[in-house]
């Protein structure tokens, strides 16, 4: 059974980019007569803000983006996240590195990480547990797939650069959190923007490593404002409203190259919703937009 998600994290008030991989998700999901899950991903407590769990919940009710099952919080499963990192430490795929920012950056000049401490033994940690973080051993393996959208990938083993599992200050970094999560869910599709292709390289090794249910992968454009910045809470995008809903969706439609009917404009959320799952074709997404975000 096709089993799709929508995984926003509550740093910041949904805006259209997020609308955009949101709608895309549901759309694909329910046109193949599948479930549509909602996970908020609460991993990192310093960066959140306050109130916006709920804020996301009620505007995806709001555009009529509703979803399967329960609400899923990653704050809840942690005691899953460390029986992963025992489970790759155990296969001697999880390593401790006490390398600081400035010292990676001193040895490479570019940020990459160098495996300097790939040989590290695993009790280390226990000398200074706040300097330490757990890394994946990608083995420099590179990895290739077939994106739903973007076409033929690959990445190689120097970019991934052995991925942080868990930080020092003991919070869970994403590419764990989501792989298991996804797993957990059962997840088998997802869609959502292409600035996380190299996530996808990560949780892809880590799919495979752990034994996990394939996914397929599908990844829309990233959409920019006017001054060609990524539309995203960073550069303060104007968040969602439910005073321009069916206006909201509409516009959506027409981003991800679904062509809607323009009758639809002003027409009730559900009925958009309606049409769009009955046409929806991921085939008519293009891989970059033409036109910037105006709002």
């Amino acid at each position: 059974m096709y089993i799709g998600r929508f995984a926003p994290s509550p740093t910041g008030h949904l805006h259209f980019g997020s609308l955009l991989a949101a709608l895309a998700s549901y759309l694909d999901a329910k046109s193949n007569q599948g479930l549509w899950r909602l996970r908020i991903d609460d991993l990192d407590p310093p960066r959140e803000l306050p109130g916006a769990a709920n804020s996301i919940i009620d505007i995806l009710i709001a555009y009529g983006l509703e979803w399967d099952k329960e609400v899923v919080y990653q704050s809840h499963n942690h005691s899953d996240y460390h029986k992963a990192l025992l489970q790759l430490q155990q296969i001697q795929l999880a390593y401790p590195c006490n390398c600081s920012r400035k010292q990676i950056t001193l040895r490479t000049n570019n940020h990459l990480y160098d495996r300097h401490c790939l040989t590290n033994p695993t009790d280390i940690v226990l000398d200074n547990p706040a300097a330490t973080v757990w890394r994946f051993n990608t083995q420099n393996n590179s990895v290739n797939w077939q994106d739903g959208i973007q076409g033929e990938q690959h990445i190689n083993g120097e970019q991934l650069a052995d991925f942080i599992l868990q930080r020092k200050d003991q919070l869970w970094a994403y590419q764990l959190a989501v792989s298991v999560d996804d797993q957990q869910m059962g997840i088998t599709h997802i869609i959502r923007g292409n600035d996380l292709l190299g996530e996808t390289a990560n949780q892809l090794l880590l799919i495979s490593v752990l034994n996990y249910q394939s996914i397929e992968f599908s990844h829309i454009p990233i959409l920019s404002n006017l001054k060609g910045q990524k539309l995203s809470k960073q550069n303060l995008a104007s968040p969602l409203t439910a005073k321009t809903v069916s206006q909201d969706l509409f516009l959506a439609l027409t981003f991800l190259g679904q062509n809607p009917n323009k009758q639809l404009i002003n027409a009730n959320k559900h009925d958009i919703l309606h049409e769009a799952v009955l046409n929806w074709d991921r085939n008519t997404v293009p891989q970059i937009y033409s036109n910037h975000y105006l709002g």
